[in-house]
């Protein structure tokens, strides 16, 4: 593999959840696609991209600053998917699944 990111599995995962977020997402209502859609998919992707970029010619503190990042984002997302469920638009089985691939 060209980048060193592209090894860890914690950055594999990431990108799996981006991935099915996306496609919980396509279902949501259009009344959210500037609010929780948009939310969720940015929190998401920014998962795997803080991964990516505290992986490449860093120390391990500056590893570790944008790890805490990505745990800040997958946080959101949590939240999120709390949001999606309250609103009715993710239904408890999308919940358990996605919650369950966050922790």
């Amino acid at each position: 593999m060209a980048f060193k990111f592209e090894g860890l599995k914690v950055w594999q995962k990431a990108m799996d959840l981006s991935f099915d977020i996306d496609l919980l997402t396509k279902s949501f209502p259009k009344d959210e696609l500037y609010v929780l859609t948009s939310q969720i998919k940015r929190a998401c992707d920014s998962i795997s991209l803080n991964i990516a970029e505290g992986s490449t010619d860093q120390s391990n503190a500056e590893f570790a600053r944008f790890l805490s990042y990505s745990i800040r984002s997958n946080i959101e997302v949590v939240s999120c998917l709390h949001l999606g469920k309250r609103r009715n638009i993710i239904n408890q089985t999308d919940f358990e699944k996605l919650y369950t691939e966050c922790e």
